[in-house]
């Protein structure tokens, strides 16, 4: 079961959507709270995860097979109406940018609508070494998340960026949820309960699938 993005009308305002991307391997709940929290203090029309198909920064690296990732995407979000999930990078050839999926996004939604890209606070410290950096962040804006107490020093990323880091990249507070898929799939190999880390449904269909043994 898959869930694209379909060309649309052209919407009569403006509209506001959050992009979360990943490889969700496995999603769980930290992305879920994460996004929605980022929704209500922006007032984001909608939330539209994205799974990664070939992230640059993970090549060589083990990935759960797409569907697997997309089915679990799915799963975990179909209880809030906010939520939606496309397969467009799954359905891309070539590595994961996501200069190329804001470009699509644009294309589909119209130049209007607002791309709201969420990513921890720590990744935006990489930031200026994603590819065409400077178009990204023009095209969009990028919501970074942070923990209550947690500081990060954003003047390199400001500096790098100049006038387009006050009007595109914001910071906002979230849940404090310390939980990792990595972990997740650690505590799988090692016969660990990861009951109240993923939502009920992904976790049925992580036991059924047999999947990170």
């Amino acid at each position: 079961m898959t869930i694209s993005l379909a060309p649309s009308p052209l919407p009569l305002a403006p509209t506001k959507i959050g992009i979360m991307g990943g490889t969700f391997d496995p999603i769980h709940l930290g992305h879920l709270a994460t996004a929605e929290a980022v929704r209500e203090n922006f007032s984001l029309d909608e939330i539209l995860f994205i799974p990664a198909a070939r992230p640059p920064h993970k090549l060589g690296k083990n990935i759960t097979d797409e569907i697997h990732r997309l089915e679990m995407t799915i799963l975990a979000t179909q209880s809030n109406k906010f939520f939606r999930v496309s397969d467009m990078e799954l359905k891309r050839k070539g590595l994961s940018y996501t200069l190329d999926t804001m470009n699509e996004l644009h294309k589909t939604f119209g130049h209007s609508t607002e791309l709201f890209f969420i990513m921890g606070a720590d990744s935006l410290a990489d930031l200026s070494k994603w590819h065409a950096a400077k178009e990204l962040v023009a095209k969009c804006h990028f919501i970074a998340t942070t923990r209550q107490g947690v500081d990060v020093n954003f003047s390199a990323v400001e500096k790098f960026f100049g006038a387009a880091a006050k009007e595109h990249i914001h910071r906002v507070t979230t849940p404090g949820l310390e939980i990792s898929s990595t972990d997740i799939r650690e505590k799988i190999r090692s016969g660990r309960s990861i009951k109240y880390l993923v939502p009920e449904a992904v976790e049925e269909y992580i036991l059924r699938e047999e999947l990170y043994l």
